[in-house]
């Protein structure tokens, strides 16, 4: 069980010095998300278009290494996975600005994954190749497509509180640095 050890040496360990305009940058990036995430189309240009790579290159990953029945679930799991393991790295490296930054990121993933999963009844949304509705095939198999939007309102809901919690624990630790200095 050396990596439960490594994880707790990790965990013990100092985080890296925080700077004010690390805290104003990662506070202006959840800003320009929480805008362009809930306005006009709810896309953040750029960072939606890299989910979107990885939420289609999940689909045929997943579906090999676990199975036919996963691939449906490959595209969520696919834009989760890539923040995922950037916060893990940073938080690793103890970079606290970097780790804030890809918590940003996986919670704006959150409301574009909500943005879809709402649409699995109305299916208006465009899809990439024409094919099946992720989140319909997948609401259906746990039998709660009724549910949709509501759903998607409680993970929009974590989007929300993720990236709020994210700012403000990144501004918590630089201010306490600051009383430390």
């Amino acid at each position: 069980m050396a990596w439960i050890e490594r994880l707790r040496e990790i965990a013990a360990a100092e985080w890296q010095d925080i700077s004010g305009a690390g805290v104003v940058a990662v506070a202006a990036f959840a800003v320009f998300c929480m805008y362009f995430g809930h306005t006009g189309e709810r896309w953040v240009h750029v960072l939606d278009g890299a989910n979107l790579a990885f939420h289609e290159a999940g689909h045929p990953i997943f579906g090999l290494l676990l199975g036919e029945s996963i691939t449906v679930y490959g595209g969520t799991l696919g834009q989760l996975v890539f923040p995922l393991v950037a916060a893990a790295a940073f938080w690793g490296r103890r970079e606290a600005c970097s780790f804030a930054t890809a918590v940003v990121w996986l919670n704006e993933n959150l409301w574009n994954i909500a943005r879809y999963m709402a649409d699995a009844r109305a299916r208006e949304l465009p899809l990439v190749g024409g094919g099946e509705h992720d989140w319909t095939e997948i609401l259906t198999r746990w039998g709660v497509l009724h549910l949709d939007t509501a759903l998607a309102g409680w993970l929009r809901l974590a989007g929300w509180a993720g990236m709020l919690a994210v700012v403000g624990w990144l501004t918590w630790r630089w201010r306490s640095d600051q009383q430390w200095s």
